[in-house]
């Protein structure tokens, strides 16, 4: 299955605001926003959005991941709720729980579950609650590259570990020539891009590395890049930036990221055959996720090693995290409204429109239910 190459709408997930009001305009870190209000073209699924009492302005900050999706959601969801805009500053996960915590948001967004000390921090803004995670996004994290002259490529992990911890440095090096047969490598120098900013996206793409490739990526892994060498840009829509303008260049990246002029790599896993970033092939891998958040709280374990057939395994899972209880009254119908028609039929529809996974029914069935009982 090859790649598609289309243009994709910009989105964006993070910033909601607490004065009280619900407004979504793409702004942050990544790209300049958007202001999302009563657009009256996008009406395919405005009719089936409720808006209960949501009105004013809403703040949101977090995950860049899922900026594309949440712009798309942002369109529809204030045409059908006119009274409503939401700003989503997409600053990246760090900044999105370090907000939420500090009480700057009614949600967040994040790539990687809560810890237990964001957990704890969070008690303080939820009375007689705590932040939960909620399932929302997922989707393929492409390795994203541009080498003229080669449009098919093949890594897999010690060969990708060693790529960004600057132990391969060359594209024509034996042990991608190994991969790539058939492929006229170029003497081109490697030239790898990671994230500035504290990510999610570099949270898993680094867990995947240190499941599958621990004796070449000797680091502990978390939101913020731990190698040496290599050259950073801050969100997704930086680090794609430089791929696209920088020949021999090579980074990680939402699939939604991946266009125009960057093509992605087929990760070889072990299985049959080389898997693509693809949203089907990312839902396969999300299928067989195991939930480890306990009560309300819907946190879930991805098999990194996956060696199953079609399963692409740098997957990401987007969360919005929300209190379970104790929500200021004057963001709650708000952010339970648009938290709802993000998880409906409709709503995780335009995930796969804009290259994203949808969460499998029996995780997204019990996301709506804890929605519902948000308070």
């Amino acid at each position: 299955m090859k790649l598609q190459r289309k243009n994709r709408r910009a989105l964006a997930l993070g910033a909601l605001a607490v004065s009280g009001a619900l407004a979504l305009t793409a702004c942050g870190s990544d790209d300049t926003g958007t202001n999302g209000g009563g657009d009256s073209s996008a009406s395919a699924g405005a009719s089936n959005i409720k808006c209960d009492d949501a009105q004013g302005q809403l703040l949101a900050d977090g995950s860049s991941a899922q900026k594309n999706a949440i712009d798309a959601w942002v369109k529809q969801f204030t045409a059908a709720c006119k009274g409503v805009q939401i700003n989503y500053k997409g600053g990246g996960s760090g900044a999105g729980v370090t907000a939420f915590t500090q009480g700057q948001v009614a949600f967040a967004g994040s790539d990687s579950a809560l810890d237990e000390e964001e957990i704890t921090a969070s008690k303080k803004i939820c009375s007689s609650g705590q932040g939960i995670d909620l399932p929302m996004v997922g989707g393929p994290i492409a390795v994203g590259y541009n080498i003229p002259g080669v449009e098919n490529l093949v890594l897999d992990a010690p060969t990708l570990a060693k790529i960004f911890n600057d132990k391969i440095k060359n594209w024509n090096d034996e042990a991608i020539a190994k991969l790539n047969p058939e492929a006229k490598l170029p003497d081109l120098k490697i030239q790898a891009f990671h994230r500035s900013d504290e990510s999610g996206t570099t949270d898993n793409f680094t867990k995947y590395l240190i499941a599958t490739a621990k004796s070449e990526w000797p680091y502990e892994g978390g939101k913020a890049w731990e190698a040496k060498g290599g050259q950073s840009a801050a969100g997704s829509s930086g680090v794609a930036q430089q791929v696209k303008q920088t020949s021999g260049a090579i980074s990680y990246m939402e699939l939604s990221y991946a266009k125009d002029g960057i093509n992605s790599v087929q990760i070889d896993t072990g299985a049959a055959a080389p898997v693509e970033a693809t949203t089907a092939n990312a839902s396969k891998m999300i299928a067989a996720a195991k939930r480890v958040g306990t009560g309300k709280d819907m946190a879930l374990e991805l098999d990194y090693a996956t060696k199953t057939d079609g399963a692409y395994p740098i997957t990401l899972v987007t969360y919005e995290i929300v209190c379970d209880k104790g929500n200021k009254s004057e963001t709650l119908p708000g952010t339970k409204a648009f938290l709802r028609y993000m998880a409906s039929e409709d709503g995780q529809k335009i995930l796969e429109e804009n290259d994203y996974a949808p969460m499998p029914e029996e995780i997204i069935s019990e996301v709506r239910t804890t929605i519902d009982g948000l308070s």
